[in-house]
């Protein structure tokens, strides 16, 4: 354990309100520390965020020691969208996974991150980077980073208000059926693939995706298709695609057979992304330009005229029946 403070509750409020203002950080920081069992009223270990405290209550709190490990040599580059004292947008390189775990063994996108100086302050042992929301290593495109507490807690509230959200574009075969297509299923981890997710009936999170067809290519094989989520579950649009028999060119865990056509990377983009910002509470949109190899195999197999018609930001947000 790292330092250790006492603090007397002079008035009866909850512990985790208490805290959050003799400490001056979030309550969700807060609650890691409780969740820790860093935290005890009247020499006893709390469980619980919300427990009352009494007037003259003393709450103790042993602070961890933060882990902070090296950062990994970077051998990638990342475009920077937009910058600012508060937020980082970037467009995430295909390949490249966001978060370090035992089975990554290269840099990740949290190594960039700690070259480029980013480190949100913490109390409960663990470093934070600003990660508000991911991508599969896969995937490329838009990500916003906090830069800092105070915007971190406030995008990553958007992505429960659904005020921040982003539209994907991605190469499927075969083809939808429909113009719009709305996909309303669970998803739950598959039981024949733990590398797999699955759509459910009765078990899973609740997950909703809509689908608009743009173009077909010239052979009418294939599809570029924008997708629009309005839940943030993991491997999302891989998932609904296949429960429709549908799957993402280049996809090596979904894909419908091993006859289908192959790419070198999946050709799944997040295209555009919008949020609020959290000093000037503007709302915010960027783009992330395609990479390479996307953009060459889109403009081998579809007409590039009518790519950069229906890949315009305003034809897309505008295809679509709702815009939350």
């Amino acid at each position: 354990m790292g330092e250790v403070e006492s603090y007397v509750c002079e008035e009866a409020q909850r512990l985790d309100i208490f805290l959050a203002s003799v400490i001056g950080q979030s309550r969700s920081q807060i609650a890691q520390l409780i969740k820790k069992e860093c935290v005890y009223v009247d020499d006893k270990i709390v469980a619980r965020a919300g427990v009352k405290l009494k007037a003259n209550q003393n709450v103790r709190v042993e602070f961890p020691y933060v882990d902070k490990k090296p950062a990994l040599a970077i051998d990638f580059d990342v475009e920077i969208l937009y910058e600012d004292d508060d937020v980082l947008v970037i467009n995430k390189p295909t390949g490249v996974t966001v978060h370090p775990a035992p089975s990554v063994k290269e840099a990740t996108l949290v190594d960039w991150l700690k070259h480029k100086g980013i480190r949100l302050s913490t109390i409960s042992g663990e470093e934070r980077h600003g990660i508000v929301h991911r991508l599969d290593k896969g995937t490329s495109g838009t990500m916003v980073v906090a830069k800092n507490n105070e915007a971190h807690e406030f995008l990553s509230a958007q992505l429960q208000d659904k005020s921040m959200g982003r539209y994907y574009i991605a190469v499927i075969n075969p083809p939808l059926k429909d113009d719009i297509t709305t996909i309303d299923k669970h998803i739950t981890r598959s039981v024949s693939n733990r590398l797999k997710m699955a759509c459910s009936d009765n078990n899973g999170k609740n997950a909703t995706t809509m689908f608009k067809a743009l173009t077909l290519s010239s052979d009418e094989k294939n599809q570029l298709v924008a997708c629009k989520l309005f839940t943030g579950r993991t491997h999302q649009i891989r998932v609904h695609l296949e429960s429709i028999n549908r799957h993402i060119i280049g996809d090596h865990i979904y894909a419908v057979s091993p006859k289908q056509e192959k790419s070198e990377r999946i050709l799944l983009h997040a295209y555009i992304i919008y949020f609020i910002h959290p000093t000037s509470k503007e709302k915010l949109s960027f783009i992330a330009p395609f990479d390479a190899d996307m953009r060459e195999y889109m403009d081998k197999k579809f007409n590039p005229e009518q790519i950069n018609e229906v890949i315009d930001p305003s034809y897309i947000l505008h295809s679509f029946t709702t815009d939350s």
